[in-house]
């Protein structure tokens, strides 16, 4: 079921997704400058909200590059030392068995389990015990 432009990647930041879902949508600044400014905005203030605006999409790219490189550099790294993503995985399911250890709701269900089971220990014994009595009262 899987299609052939998925990336499988598991280190690509667009792993599962199909090939070219993740493209950026550049703005148009010519429908942007056709668009009327919201009530209440001078044209300074305006010109001053697009330029901002353009400016933190431009760091949105270089952010996403940044991004893309570092983990780029992140299956290098753990390909030199030999670690996969089965390793990543396991590493990934102790941290969180761990965390449902030592949590207060796994605590109170294991406290509450072994007192279920302590007495069902003990009701069985009594159960055995009368039914010993019971044989030897019947020779």
């Amino acid at each position: 079921m899987e299609s052939g432009g998925q990336d499988i990647n598991l280190n690509s930041p667009n792993k599962g997704l199909l090939a070219g879902a993740m493209t950026d949508v550049p703005v148009d600044s010519a429908a942007a400058a056709r668009t009327p400014a919201p009530e209440g905005l001078t044209l300074a203030e305006e010109e001053e909200l697009r330029s901002e605006l353009a400016k933190v999409e431009e760091e949105i790219g270089t952010l996403r590059q940044v991004l893309a490189a570092k983990e780029r550099h992140c299956g290098e790294l753990k390909r030199k030392l030999g670690l996969t993503p089965l390793d990543g995985l396991k590493q990934n399911l102790s941290k969180s068995w761990h965390d449902v250890q030592v949590s207060n709701a796994y605590k109170k269900t294991q406290e509450t389990l072994s007192q279920a089971g302590q007495k069902t220990s003990a009701a069985l014994s009594n159960v055995g015990s009368v039914i010993s009595r019971k044989l030897g009262d019947m020779r």
